[in-house]
């Protein structure tokens, strides 16, 4: 007999083959994360059932190295594969195979490749799991429900906690699950597509391996119509790389020594770990004894309770949370559930509990805040709506009124907030992890098959802690799973992952150099913290005692209870709907697309019983007013009016083709003009899309790469449909001198990514659209014609040195021309403002951030809130140059650094920066800006945004700085 076992990151695979090679057992089972233990079953299970001696080989992402401590030969994954294929599905091209945490793509013609996931689990069984969760389905029920869908909202796939930003705002709009789920598995696809294939076309004979292929019927259909073939799913999918491990193994071993190798091993402990949560049982007595002081006073709610009370609603991500309150803040009652993926109904549902168990209730407020504030505001007519960041604030000053730091840490989301003289100073938000929230240990305990309390409960009196590091959720788990294998037992690895908890939180999200930094008066708040290990690891690692309160988890709604009590008359009837309204309550919902604009919004359409209607998922307002916003309060939109305005004007010469991309969202007027005067008709791409972004994706090497660079493969394939006779697209490493720093560089993919687009777009490779890219520099004036002229001439042979030098004056006037335009249109903006009385935001980032389709409607957001919105180019010349603290190198960077000194000495103006998500430069660049801007006085917001369209979290971001900003003014 031979022998296979597949150990993957969620599940284990065994086949047992005769000696003709055919299958007479196998088994495919979830192991929970008891790696050592399954294995060692299946292997007992096999010597039992037919022989102990068997030639055996061991493969899968789990399976090295309990081979290696065992002495079995381990067989690469990937190699196991192509050995099973190359027996079962002769003339595959290429193999697509998604595990639980795995996904890998084998291309099997014109030379062996593989590309595997290595830091990320998006696209995978895991994510697909998690997202399952979320739509309270199994796996199996999802890909059902996909089925019946009728369309498809853009999700990002790359991480769930980016899938969780789309996905949870769809839910909490109402939009329809069959929606939903079918997004999912489009997003997996493009996933796999941009992320893994980076740029190899999948074509020929696809075969379809792994649990989520096999089991989704959807998901293969997404893959076969996105790639425009007709994937194969073999018999016996799930179990390839057993079957090669099988087809492999060549040496005999006696498999019930092997288990017994198996269960020594697993007796050993060999990990890294950290001094105990607590010393003894006494210690943790005195801890729970002083937490428990912070208690909010509660009353009786009898039936005929008259007196005024306030109601808080914190809408959440994942929950609802109801709290109501009398007059002097004592609580009469709570409510807390899962918001079932709409919390309309559940609030109706508790909203109708309390007028029917108290008759006389006399409500005098209803304030709603977090993720549903705006919709449960709408449906049920309250009184207020708060952004949350106000309302934890509000609650956290009820316990500790000197507080200086507040952390909350919920589900997948985390906020932390700086107070000072009152105010709130600076904001922290989780924008690209989740390993330090709630969820993260969630995921474990359900991995671990525990129940989340009492995964908690069994951390506090570990005696080694596992060191797992503060690190994402992916490598989390490979640290877990060698932990196991290295003798942790559950109490330690629970112990391990609070601590985890806290690490990510303070130097993961916060990048606080040390725990001092963040403020000695402390209150923590959200469901994490109701988890006593990791508040005790928490105080142990700030080295100080906090406040939690015993209503960690309903801060939200009892903060927005107090900020309604604190704005009520005296004799305030709330506006909330009455039991009768309650009981003719209805919602519908609809999904449309807008198509009022460019934009193409998803709309979610709520129509509530009074015919009323909110309208959410839209980046403008005009699916409300009718009206297009016009611009007035928006240099973004003035800048995107002066580029439109660069049209062909037919030539005498051929055509150009400019890509709308990067850096050319500057530099437009400069080639533009230059290749029009000599003689050329120039075309430019448009603006992006995600229809542009998506026809694109095939070719694009590295998912870790900007998402504006990931944009220009979209671009460049446009105009190769255009018919040009050229692309011009030079590298640049050197930018315009503006005089502000250092030096002058271009970033290092704004330079040199025409060099990735030649080696990956087929469109201008041999054959295709002739494509120049030629290393270039406008920052020389003096030498840029004789060089431009030795460049093109090799193209376009007829031109002379005269033509070019005129065009060349001409591109500097023009540039000069467009920069003096932009800058007279920011201080007339400015102007005003300020005679209006308006917030001036400098929303600083780089040229191609002006692109609608990366800063997804973030301007016009802005805009709504009622502030004039200029950019950090528009106001950095009236900026002396100055030192910093960093090398400042980069023309952009010159700019940001500049407009935030400017914000420093003009009370009105304030700056929020947006970053790229996968930015390098920017992890320098945002600290030197907080630093000027805290220098200078100033609150410092920062928005990170990438292929993600939903605005949820940027929409609380901007609330909160603007609710800050009025609190310091009325200090």
């Amino acid at each position: 007999m031979k022998v296979g076992l597949d150990v993957g990151s969620t599940t284990i695979k065994c086949v047992v083959l005769d000696d003709t090679d055919h299958i007479i057992y196998s088994t495919y089972e979830r192991h929970l994360s008891h790696i050592l233990e399954k294995s060692e079953e299946l292997l007992r299970r096999v010597a039992a059932q037919y022989t102990p001696q068997a030639q055996l080989a061991i493969s899968g992402s789990a399976g090295m190295g309990m081979a290696e401590s065992v002495q079995i030969p381990f067989v690469q994954e990937v190699y196991a594969t192509r050995v099973a294929a190359g027996r079962l599905a002769p003339g595959t091209d290429c193999i697509i195979e998604l595990g639980g945490e795995d996904a890998k793509i084998l291309f099997l013609t014109n030379g062996v490749e593989v590309r595997m996931n290595g830091s990320c689990a998006g696209g995978t069984g895991a994510f697909i799991d998690q997202m399952a969760t979320l739509l309270k389905m199994g796996a199996d029920e999802m890909d059902i429900a996909a089925q019946k869908a009728e369309k498809t909202y853009t999700i990002a796939s790359r991480c769930g906690v980016f899938a969780k930003s789309d996905i949870q705002p769809l839910i909490n709009q109402g939009a329809k699950a069959p929606d939903i789920a079918a997004s999912i598995y489009q997003a997996v696809v493009n996933q796999t597509i941009a992320g893994l294939a980076q740029g190899r076309p999948i074509c020929g004979q696809v075969l379809y391996l792994g649990g989520p292929l096999t089991f989704s019927r959807c998901l293969r259909e997404s893959f076969d119509h996105t790639l425009g073939v007709r994937g194969i799913c073999p018999e016996n999918s799930l179990l390839f790389v057993a079957l090669g491990a099988a087809y492999y193994a060549d040496q005999e071993f006696d498999l019930t020594a092997v288990a017994d190798r198996l269960r020594l091993h697993g007796a050993s402990e060999t990990y890294r770990s950290h001094p105990p949560l607590f010393a003894n049982r006494e210690e943790y007595e005195a801890f729970h004894a002083r937490h428990a002081k912070a208690a909010v006073p509660r009353v009786p709610f009898g039936a005929d309770y008259s007196a005024p009370v306030h109601i808080g609603i914190d809408s959440g991500s994942t929950t609802v949370k109801l709290a109501v309150i009398d007059q002097e803040a004592r609580l009469l009652f709570t409510d807390y559930r899962p918001n079932l993926g709409n919390p309309v109904p559940l609030i109706r549902e508790v909203l109708q509990k309390l007028y029917e168990e108290h008759p006389a209730l006399h409500v005098a407020s209803v304030t709603t805040t977090g993720y549903g504030e705006d919709l449960t505001q709408n449906a049920f007519h309250t009184d207020y709506g708060v952004v949350e960041t106000v309302a934890h604030f509000t609650a956290a000053r009820h316990f500790l009124p000197n507080v200086d730091f507040i952390i909350d840490i919920g589900g997948q989301d985390m906020k932390c907030f700086k107070i000072d003289h009152g105010a709130i100073s600076d904001i922290f938000l989780n924008e690209a992890c989740s390993s330090g929230c709630g969820s993260f240990l969630q995921t474990f305990a359900q991995a671990l098959g525990r129940d989340i309390k009492d995964f908690a409960q069994l951390g506090l009196f570990a005696k080694r802690p596992v060191d797992l590091g503060s690190r994402c959720t992916v490598f989390m788990n490979s640290s877990v799973k060698q932990a196991q294998k290295d003798g942790a037992t559950i109490e330690n690895i629970s112990a391990g992952l609070s601590i985890s908890v806290v690490k990510n939180a303070i130097y993961k999200v916060i990048r606080a150099a040390s725990p001092e930094e963040l403020g000695r008066n402390i209150v923590v708040q959200g469901g994490t913290f109701y988890n006593e290990a990791v508040l005790r690891a928490f105080e142990k690692e700030m080295g100080v005692e906090v406040v939690r309160p015993d209503i960690a988890g309903l801060m939200g709604a009892y903060g927005a209870a107090l900020y309604g009590k604190g704005r009520a008359r005296a004799d305030q009837v709330s506006t909330v709907l009455d039991r009768e309204a309650l009981a003719g309550f209805r919602q519908e919902t609809e999904s449309r697309q807008c198509g009022l604009c460019g934009n193409n919004c998803q709309l979610t359409v709520n129509t509530f019983a009074d015919g009323a209607t909110f309208i959410s998922g839209n980046r403008c307002d005009r699916p409300i007013t009718g009206k297009a916003d016009d611009g007035a309060w928006n240099l973004y939109a003035y800048k995107r009016k002066l580029i439109l305005g660069y049209k062909p004007v037919p030539g005498r010469r051929g055509k150009i083709g400019l890509p709308l991309c990067l850096n050319f969202w500057e530099l437009l007027p400069f080639w533009h003009t230059f290749f029009t005067k000599l003689g050329f008709t120039v075309y430019h791409s448009p603006f992006s899309s995600r229809n542009l972004y998506v026809q694109g994706q095939g070719t694009i090497p590295s998912d870790t790469v900007c998402f504006p660079a990931k944009l220009a493969h979209g671009h460049i394939q446009f105009l190769s449909k255009l018919g040009v006779d050229a692309i011009f697209y030079p590298c640049m490493t050197y930018n315009v001198d503006e005089g502000l720093g250092d030096n002058h560089y271009n970033c290092p993919v704004v330079a040199y990514y025409p060099e990735v687009i030649a080696g990956n777009c087929p469109e201008v490779q041999e054959g295709g659209t002739k494509f120049i890219y030629d290393y270039v520099g406008i920052h020389r004036p003096k030498d840029f014609s004789r060089k431009i002229f030795e460049i093109l001439r090799k193209t376009f042979p007829d031109l002379t040195k005269q033509e070019v030098r005129e065009a060349a004056d001409a591109a500097y006037a023009e540039y000069a021309n467009h920069m003096a335009l932009l800058r007279k249109e920011g201080g007339r903006m400015m102007e005003r403002a300020r005679a209006e009385g308006r917030r001036i935001i400098v929303l600083a980032g780089r040229p191609y951030h002006v692109d609608p389709e990366i800063n997804h409607g973030i301007d016009t957001l802005i805009t709504q809130f009622g502030a004039a919105v200029v950019t950090e180019d528009s106001v950095s010349d009236q900026v002396e140059r100055f030192p910093t603290t960093v090398l400042n190198q980069w023309t952009y960077h010159s700019r940001l650094y500049a407009a935030a000194k400017y914000c420093c000495t003009h009370r009105d103006c304030d700056l929020v920066q947006l970053v790229s998500f996968g930015c390098g430069l920017d992890a320098i660049t945002t600290d030197e800006t907080r630093e000027i801007l805290h220098a200078g006085g100033k609150l410092y917001t920062q928005l990170k945004i990438d292929e993600i369209t939903n605005l949820g979290a940027v929409r609380i971001r901007l609330r909160s700085l603007f609710a800050a900003l009025d609190e310091q003014k009325e200090a």
